[in-house]
């Protein structure tokens, strides 16, 4: 079993993907952008080696207006050996790439326009994963699309243009259920129709559901006899709800004991799991630690991320997980995490938060300029007298991070979290 996460990720140094907007678009600016972009999925596919996370989707970003403007552009043979680089890193590792078009690609709409410019935008997501030499089992993951009035009629308008794609479209599409127009009983029919995969999403089946009766097992197991063993391993998508926003929201992170018990329903199943879910990388690799039996030292090197953001929440947290790691023979990976979500339930206090600032100032004392002293005398001011929150105060230290390339607090979750 792998577990992943999508697009981005927290507290990764050159990672992030650049855009433009349509009027500085020129083929030049594009390239430029391309290849900027290309370093950063470089950079990710590097840092989920180095973690061990196997399950990964690349943004659709990658190449900014790549179904329009950017169609054209030779930028595979431009980038080809950062491309085939990439790919062989992606091979070696064993690591399994997906991509996901937005919700603008709908081939069922009964617009010939926007037909015409979803299936564009599928075979340029085909060529990404073509580009980096991947085989078939690099999916891309789509919804059925609209209803328009007669769900019956979109579902063969659906079949209809789904045999216009290309051959390379059809071996890489996966089908996923989504939270408002169709049920995962939907998706098992139009797969089974078609003979395509399909990808159970449990929570769009809780807040879309086919049968609120059936546990999510049901429909795992019926997914799983969509896929072939060229299309590789089965994949679900997994996501938790906000309790703060509305139902379909994805959390800002899983919660490990929720989490545990949809792992025990699968009851040992072989499937690759996708967590859709606002923190990223953090989530996965905490489902990667609760679910592997690995050593101590990757919950040490997981504590070394999370210690001045579990410090600015709850010091009596911090202090509980220094003493639970001490017992270097044992993996309390779950009570970990448990630590780690109590502290973040907890409201900042002014006090708390200016001892985890002054931690990690003590990276800069000794070398930062009279100014940059200044300043963050300042910031420490406005937060301990309660005025502002920690934010400015982590820009300040994120900035400084950055200047004298401190690597330990740039892998740091507290430059980057609230």
């Amino acid at each position: 079993m792998s577990i992943g996460y999508a697009c981005l990720a927290v507290g990764v140094p050159g990672s992030g993907m650049k855009r433009t907007i349509l009027k500085h678009a020129t083929e030049e600016r594009l390239l430029e952008l391309i290849g900027h972009n290309l370093g950063a999925l470089e950079v990710l596919i590097d840092y989920n080696i180095r973690n061990g996370i196997k399950l990964f989707r690349i943004s659709s970003d990658l190449i900014p207006f790549g179904s329009s403007l950017a169609y054209q552009l030779p930028w595979e043979s431009a980038y080809e050996e950062t491309l085939n680089r990439i790919g062989e890193k992606i091979k070696r590792s064993g690591l399994r790439v997906s991509l996901h078009p937005g919700q603008y690609t709908v081939l069922n709409s009964p617009d010939e326009g926007v037909v015409e410019r979803a299936i564009l935008d599928l075979e340029y997501h085909a060529r990404i994963l073509d580009a980096l030499g991947t085989d078939v089992s690099h999916k891309l993951i789509l919804h059925l699309g609209g209803v328009y009035g007669d769900k019956p009629s979109a579902k063969e308008r659906f079949s209809r243009n789904y045999q216009r794609l290309s051959s390379k479209v059809k071996q890489r599409l996966v089908l996923e259920n989504d939270d408002r127009l169709y049920t995962i009983e939907d998706v098992l029919e139009m797969a089974a129709r078609d003979g395509i995969p399909v990808a159970y999403d449990n929570l769009h089946n809780h807040v879309n559901p086919s049968d609120p009766r059936l546990p999510d097992s049901v429909w795992v197991e019926a997914a799983a006899a969509t896929w072939s063993a060229e299309d590789g391993q089965q994949k679900i998508h997994y996501s938790q709800q906000d309790p703060k926003k509305k139902p379909g929201a994805h959390s800002e992170s899983i919660a490990v004991d929720p989490f545990l018990a949809f792992y025990e329903e699968l009851d040992g199943r072989r499937l690759d799991i996708m967590l859709e879910v606002k923190d990223k990388n953090i989530s996965a690799l905490k489902c990667i630690h609760v679910t592997e039996d690995r050593k101590v030292t990757g919950l040490e090197q997981e504590w070394a991320r999370w210690k001045y953001q579990v410090l600015e929440h709850s010091p009596s947290a911090y202090q509980a997980v220094r003493i639970l790691l001490k017992d270097k023979q044992a993996y309390p990976a779950a009570e970990f995490y448990r630590l780690i979500e109590s502290s973040q339930a907890e409201d900042v206090m002014p006090g708390h938060a200016v001892n985890a600032a002054q931690h990690v100032w003590g990276y800069f004392k000794t070398k930062a300029a009279a100014a940059e002293s200044k300043r963050f005398a300042a910031a420490l001011s406005r937060l301990a007298s309660g005025e502002a929150d920690s934010t400015a105060v982590k820009r300040l230290l994120l900035s400084l991070a950055k200047k004298y390339e401190e690597e330990y607090l740039l892998s740091s979750y507290y430059l980057y979290m609230g």
